[in-house]
């Protein structure tokens, strides 16, 4: 596993940057925040002033959380763009459908396990009705934030593809807000019964 900027996909998140510390040279040294549940803000300041400390060794920052919200991930962004010499982000992201497309497009991305994997979407959309949004959600009463997006993505991609449903921009903003409403805290489940019960109204009959 080389030490250089990147994305890896992973749930095992201690394994991972142990498996990277064994790849360490002698001067070469870490720099780790790791977080359960959401990366803050702070986080992000506290990583960027690390990589502006001045230093002839070779740094290798790594950051991993259950979730980065799109905040989060704007405010990393310049630092990952342009990193101050002898710097290295390595990023432990547990699904690749939480990755902005900005962040996605400058760092190779790795995938040892794909969170999604562990997510099946147990829902059939093309016969959704009122009892399958209730069983659905009641199954998935304390899902967390990271796994609900990854079934509002699921979810998007069976309506599309069953066009049982009439879904246009407004459907299609829907879904990136309850992403967003997901990051700011709200109860998944709360969110996936709201834009479930949306959908259900754009049902062609």
């Amino acid at each position: 596993m080389k030490l250089h900027s990147q994305i890896i996909i992973t749930t095992h998140y201690e394994e991972t940057i142990a498996t990277l510390r064994t790849h360490a040279l002698n001067d070469e040294r870490f720099v780790t925040i790791l977080r359960e549940g959401n990366f803050l803000v702070e986080d992000v300041k506290h990583a960027i002033a690390k990589a502006y400390l001045a230093s002839q060794e070779r740094t290798i920052i790594i950051l991993a959380a259950d979730n980065f919200s799109e905040v989060v991930q704007n405010r990393l962004l310049k630092i990952i763009e342009e990193p101050p010499p002898n710097k290295e982000f390595i990023l432990l992201f547990p699904s690749k459908a939480i990755i902005l497309p900005t962040i996605r497009s400058r760092l190779p991305i790795i995938v040892l396990d794909e969170l999604s994997s562990a997510v099946a979407l147990t829902l059939d959309m093309k016969s959704l009705d009122i009892r399958a949004v209730y069983d659905f959600v009641q199954e998935h009463a304390r899902i967390s934030a990271p796994k609900a997006k990854i079934l509002l993505e699921q979810i998007g991609t069976a309506a599309i593809m069953s066009q049982r449903y009439n879904i246009d921009d407004k459907s299609l903003d829907l879904m990136r807000d309850a992403v967003k409403v997901l990051d700011r805290g709200s109860p998944p489940a709360f969110v996936l019964t709201a834009v479930l019960l949306k959908l259900l109204a754009r049902k062609k009959r």
